[in-house]
């Protein structure tokens, strides 16, 4: 059976992001195209294409002569990419208010219920993370909403890079309530056309998962050095 190319590489770029984001790929592996073209039973162009785009995405990096390494993720790149998060989003968000339309309502509710089908307390991994896909598309739809093009661009590329940490966030300290309680009130704000509301909680927001994602990185980073037998992180 032929699958269109774009499908491949879509399905390519899904199946070695998830390997990715679940931990299945842990930060170091070694990721060839050849290895993965035999476990995803596609050809190696979809699958190098995927490769460049998650490296792109910042999941990867290039190793010379052997192909990728899983990223390490670090306390420090998720510093970046969430002081440049805390800059923008709140902008975008408070414009998004002030140029809402009803078709901009439509399409943030139409997300909001997308998430509240998904049963909490018999959560799957694949339904884990089509929420967490889908929490993300709020803030993406909220960026194109806000009219600047170039700083939904911007934001679309951070966004790419920040999943594993949204993933730790959601997952590791178990926030997918409070991740969708404040997307509502977020949607609201912005459907209100409250712009100065908007700019609080999408900050709020930010802030609540980078708090949450430090955590989680100083812990294993003190798990670390507790094996080296250096002092905790504070």
């Amino acid at each position: 059976m032929s699958h269109p190319k774009g499908l491949l590489r879509r399905s390519a770029y899904d199946a070695i992001k998830t390997l990715i984001i679940t931990g299945q790929l842990t930060p170091g592996a070694r990721v060839t195209e050849i290895e993965l073209t035999e476990q995803l039973g596609v050809s190696r162009t979809p699958v190098r294409e995927a490769l460049n785009r998650l490296e792109r995405d910042g999941l990867l990096v290039s190793r010379s002569k052997t192909g990728f390494a899983v990223n390490s993720f670090d306390l420090g790149s998720a510093e970046e990419v969430f002081d440049l998060r805390e800059m923008l989003e709140p902008r975008s968000s408070a414009l998004a208010a002030c140029r809402v339309s009803d078709a901009d309502r439509e399409a943030l509710q139409a997300i909001l219920a997308t998430c509240d089908a998904i049963n909490p307390d018999h959560r799957t991994v694949e339904q884990s993370l089509m929420e967490m896909t889908v929490g993300i598309d709020v803030h993406r739809v909220i960026a194109r909403m806000s009219g600047n093009a170039l700083l939904a661009e911007m934001l679309d590329g951070i966004l790419d890079r920040c999943q594993i940490y949204i993933w730790m966030d959601l997952s590791l300290q178990n926030s997918w309530a409070e991740a969708r309680a404040e997307h509502a009130d977020l949607v609201d704000a912005i459907c209100s056309g409250d712009a100065e509301r908007a700019e609080a909680l999408s900050l709020q927001h930010i802030r609540g998962a980078r708090k949450n994602v430090v955590k989680v990185l100083k812990a294993r980073e003190n798990l670390r050095g507790a094996a080296r037998g250096l002092a905790p992180t504070r």
